[in-house]
């Protein structure tokens, strides 16, 4: 059950007696660590919204921001690491149907979906027919469930490192919309009011998943299979439209869905979110298996369920809609004034507990936080200049490599214009761009992170995942809002594993704040680790920004016409060149170290400030923030989309920076668009205190990609054998 002695005890200490097993197993999921938080609650204090819970206003499903003319923004990411790892298509599938679940309990239909994925290397290392495997049926599930559920998939990201073979990272992220007057809670109230058992009957799936998440992966995983929840996304879909019609009617006083814990979770937190108590039968409640016991129903996963309170005599009218819709819908419960839960079965009391400590009050575990020696030591990594291969040939394996190549395999087997709403999705622009009907709006949106960037330095790390993604939401011309996070993490009880989780998450608090991006929702996932080690700390950060129109979407590649090409931003100065822990020191010259280039908020602000402001004057044609390869790739990537050659200038590079720096340094808050009105970009730069300089051309006469300093060429390649590089890498792994 994952329980320690200790918290043993204090269980028997607050019920005066032994629990019974139901009750110990009610205990030991909301304990655990993926339901309780107790490694993490301390640091998410950092965050606004966390320390107001902490502080006893509660936290609900998902965070909720307001986006004008009386609409709310919901959004929330969830991890299903362990698992993907053992069975990845129910893994991931069912990964996908929780977090729409998040969103639809807070009353907002869910517009669109992304992932950020991470997984072993698809060649070399001994585990690379294992990692393809569950690369092959992470993506088919992502798709399966998400194109059958009819909810776009739009964007995320695929990185690849050694540390996460046998330990995918699969972390779903959904986005939905609501009118701010109609924003569901999940406190349950009114003596007397029914509680009501809706979706799909209960099996025996997904028994203590939640337990199994919390514990490091091992030779036994295989055998945990049966945790793993089993998806059915047309269930999903019913589910969601009769949730949505069932709410819209004002007979359903609260709800939450039935995901990590199943009816334990549900029951427990609604109670203690309302201050209430709640009698539940499970006589009542629609059974796959009708032997199934009051643990197995109190700990079973089983998806697409949820759980609401309605309003006495009102309880009709959500019951015939449910059923309407083909869905389960039963009265199993009704709220009491006891403030205790009390579980039914077979006319015997199976469990009787105060929820507070199970849902709110779960004990904290300390944990040491320790600095690794070699960190110390990395602040004098200096770059290895002069050894690698021609710039031509490192830009080619740099585009060759998965982690940076054209994702295309993977977002191809997405439907990504479901619903009819998508104006940019994977590939076409920063961020995807959804226009959710009604709202007169456009939502931008961005998952990202760069799990190298925080491994060589947790704090700077945090900080650059939370700037990138806003700033890929402004490359779009959005005006970011709010963010939500997936963190990552190995066994908390490593002191060093600790130190990197409470470093970072300082990294992304202050950004998030420094920015204007608070973080209004999240996850946290521990124990990603195997016998071999634990995974590099990977932050996910979820950005989402607003368009007034979004018709007018800037995307990222050249549009096929002669125009000025222009890099808003300040080279910073860094004493690693921008290549302390770049792709191309790791991949190319296979000696990885340093530290990254750290961020500099008010250029960073600034740089927001002037994106937003061109897009809206209409002068930008496309616009890429420089990050994974530096600005090489950036311009290959932006040539390589409509086959568009360009002849760059450089001469606004620093001196001082080699030509390796330069081309595939990794420098935070630079920014490449294309004009055909320089003039009006620089004025907009100008006023809002940003760098403008001009490096440039497109050329559709052209097929090149040069790039001059001073006289000098840098790089002089055909775009052509770039675009094969780009896309054909990760296809050859699977395709015959």
């Amino acid at each position: 059950m994952g329980l320690t002695d200790e918290e043993y005890s204090l269980i028997v200490q607050g019920l005066g007696r032994e629990p019974n097993l139901v009750e110990l197993g009610m205990y030991a999921v909301m304990w655990s660590e993926h339901c309780s938080y107790k490694s993490s609650r301390n640091v998410l204090s950092y965050f606004g919204e966390y320390r107001k819970a902490l502080e006893g206003e509660g936290l609900e499903n998902a965070g909720v921001v307001d986006i004008g003319d009386g609409w709310g923004v919901v959004l929330k990411v969830e991890s299903h690491n362990h698992p993907s790892a053992v069975e990845p298509y129910q893994g991931a599938a069912t990964g996908v149907g929780g977090i729409i679940r998040d969103i639809l309990s807070m009353g907002a239909r869910p517009v669109a979906l992304l992932n950020s994925l991470r997984f072993g290397p698809l060649q070399g290392a001994l585990e690379s027919e294992r990692n393809r495997h569950l690369v092959e049926h992470v993506v088919e599930a992502i798709g399966g469930y998400g194109n059958c559920i009819g909810i776009p998939t739009v964007g995320g990201e695929v990185d690849f490192h050694p540390c996460y073979s046998g330990n995918p990272l699969v972390n779903a992220m959904c986005v939905g919309v609501v009118r701010l007057d109609s924003v569901a809670t999940a406190a349950a109230s009114g003596v007397g009011n029914p509680v009501l058992y809706l979706g799909s009957a209960t099996g025996k799936d997904g028994i203590h998943g939640a337990t199994f998440a919390s514990d490091v992966l091992d030779e036994d995983s295989e055998q945990r299979r049966p945790n793993v929840q089993i998806g059915d996304p047309f269930a999903g879909k019913q589910l969601i439209e009769a949730t949505l019609e069932a709410l819209a009617t004002g007979a359903v006083q609260s709800i939450q869905d039935m995901g990590a814990a199943g009816l334990t979770c549900s029951t427990t937190e609604m109670a203690a979110k309302g201050g209430v108590g709640m009698d539940v039968d499970l006589d009542k409640v629609p059974f796959r298996d009708q032997d199934t016991t009051a643990y197995e129903a109190m700990l079973s996963e089983s998806q697409e369920r949820m759980l609401a309170v309605a309003h006495r005599g009102r309880e009709g009218e959500v019951l015939s809609l449910f059923r309407k819709w083909g869905a389960c819908a039963e009265v199993v419960g009704e709220v009491t004034d006891t403030g205790r839960v009390r579980i039914f079965r077979h006319g015997r009391l199976e469990a009787d507990l105060d929820p507070l400590p199970l849902a709110e009050d779960c004990p904290l575990a300390p944990r040491r936080a320790k600095e690794p020696e070699w960190f110390a030591a990395s602040a004098a990594w200096r770059p290895p200049i002069g050894t690698g291969p021609s710039a031509e040939e490192a830009l080619a394996l740099l585009l060759m490599n998965p982690g940076v190549g054209s994702k295309r395999w993977v977002y191809e087997q997405y439907d990504r214009q479901v619903m009819a709403q998508t104006i940019a999705a994977s590939g076409a622009a920063e961020a995807a761009v959804v226009a959710p009907r009604g709202t007169g709006l456009g939502l931008a949106i961005s998952l990202d992170g760069n799990s190298r960037w925080v491994a060589a330095d947790p704090y700077v790390g945090g900080t650059l995942a939370v700037a990138e993604a806003v700033r890929n939401v402004a490359c779009t011309g959005a005006r970011p809002l709010a963010a939500t996070d997936g963190l990552n993490y190995g066994d908390p009880r490593d002191p060093e594993v600790y130190w990197a989780f409470e470093r970072s998450v300082r990294g992304v608090a202050d950004a998030a704040e420094a920015l204007g991006t608070p973080v209004v929702s999240g996850n946290v996932s521990f124990y990603n680790e195997t016998e071999e080690g634990a995974i590099r700390p990977t932050p996910m950060i979820g950005i989402v920004g607003v368009l007034q129109n979004p018709a007018e979407a800037v995307g990222s590649s050249w549009a096929a016409q002669d125009a000025s090409l222009m890099l808003l931003g300040t080279w910073p100065e860094d004493e690693g060149q921008g290549l302390g822990a770049s792709r191309y020191v790791e991949a190319i010259l296979a000696k990885p170290g340093g530290r990254p280039c750290p961020t500099q908020w008010d250029a960073e602000r600034r740089l927001v400030t002037a994106l937003v402001e061109m897009a809206e004057a209409r002068c930008l044609m496309a616009s890429k923030d420089v990050s994974d390869g530096g600005l090489v790739v950036a311009l290959a990537e932006c040539a390589i989309g409509n086959m568009v050659g360009a002849r760059i200038v450089l001469d606004c590079a620093p001196g001082a920076y080699c030509a390796e720096s330069v081309l595939f340094g990794e420098f935070p808050g630079l920014v490449v668009v294309q004009t055909a009105d320089p003039a009006q970009v620089s004025e907009i730069a100008h006023r809002a205190g940003v760098g403008a300089a001009a490096i440039g051309a497109t050329e559709t006469s052209g097929s090149r990609l040069e790039v001059v300093r001073d006289g000098e060429t840098l790089l002089d390649s055909p775009v052509e054998p770039l675009r094969t590089a780009y896309e054909g890498t990760i296809p050859a792994f699977f395709l015959p």
